[in-house]
């Protein structure tokens, strides 16, 4: 891909969805874990300022785990929750994907019409 920055931001915003969508899974799988905390991933915050720092390669993103309260067993996984990430986080990375999409067909057409 290129290395500009829009398209090291969007590589970082796929990678950093990535994450989540493996997070929100694992979650899940253990809805009924007992002591289970829910990972939570973090990486707009540190992707804006990267970016905005003009390295967005340098963006992390973070795994902690749900402060959220916990049910009698000690698990804190909400599969109401984790639907509604799942499903945010899938329209995210689809949006992402559109916008690399994008950047291809543009070099795509520049290099017909130059050819």
């Amino acid at each position: 891909m290129f290395d500009d920055v829009a398209s090291v931001s969007m590589r970082s915003a796929l990678d950093s969805l990535s994450l989540r969508q493996r997070t929100i899974a694992d979650n899940i799988a253990n809805v009924q874990t007992p002591g289970f905390r829910a990972g939570r991933v973090s990486f707009e915050d540190s992707l804006r300022q990267a970016t905005e720092g003009g390295d967005p390669g340098s963006a992390q993103a973070t795994v902690g785990r749900s402060l959220e309260p916990t049910r009698l067993d000690g698990n804190n996984v909400n599969l109401d929750t984790e639907t509604l990430n799942s499903v945010d986080t899938n329209l995210r990375y689809q949006l992402m994907l559109k916008a690399v999409d994008h950047d291809f067909s543009v070099l795509r057409s520049s290099m017909r019409s130059s050819g």
